[in-house]
């Protein structure tokens, strides 16, 4: 019945846009499987799903369906995720902590990191929370004002 319902899942989020648990979970009960939330939480992470950054959809971890193809394309991703998820951003030496909702953190560093910003070295993503890490102190204020400027271009 499990690999059963993987494969519904999979089918579903390859096929089709679904932006949440419980949108997926609906999906599937008509499809015959009656799941609960943390059922459903459990063949999420198992199946390595991610949801995009482009419209916050699920998909498999890995695909590049939404991969921008170009910087250019890279940077107007980022400023609408930006424009869409950014609370807040502080510097602390050579860290940008920014801040985001709850369930939001995860789409805003992907968009990070596909931006390719030439001061940062990569982030960390937590629930609410990012971590940005530049070279140095001058990189962090140079990526927090580069974050505040994409941000009033969304």
């Amino acid at each position: 019945m499990k690999t059963r319902r993987l494969t519904a899942i999979r089918q579903i989020v390859d096929h089709e846009p679904v932006h949440s648990q419980e949108e997926l979970r609906k999906r599937l009960q008509t499809m015959g499987f009656d799941v609960t939330q943390a059922t459903l939480s459990r063949d999420i992470k198992e199946l390595g799903l991610m949801k995009r950054a482009a419209d916050g959809a699920y998909q498999a971890a890995g695909a590049n369906a939404t991969v921008p193809s170009s910087a250019a394309a890279a940077a107007v991703a980022l400023s609408r995720a930006l424009g869409e998820f950014l609370l807040s951003a502080e510097v602390a030496q050579q860290l940008v902590v920014v801040r985001t909702g709850p369930g939001q953190a995860q789409l805003l560093a992907i968009a990070v990191d596909r931006a390719q910003l030439p001061d940062v070295i990569g982030t960390i993503a937590g629930d609410d929370t990012i971590l940005v890490i530049c070279r140095d102190a001058r990189a962090g204020q140079a990526t927090r004002a580069t974050i505040v400027h994409l941000t009033n271009e969304a």
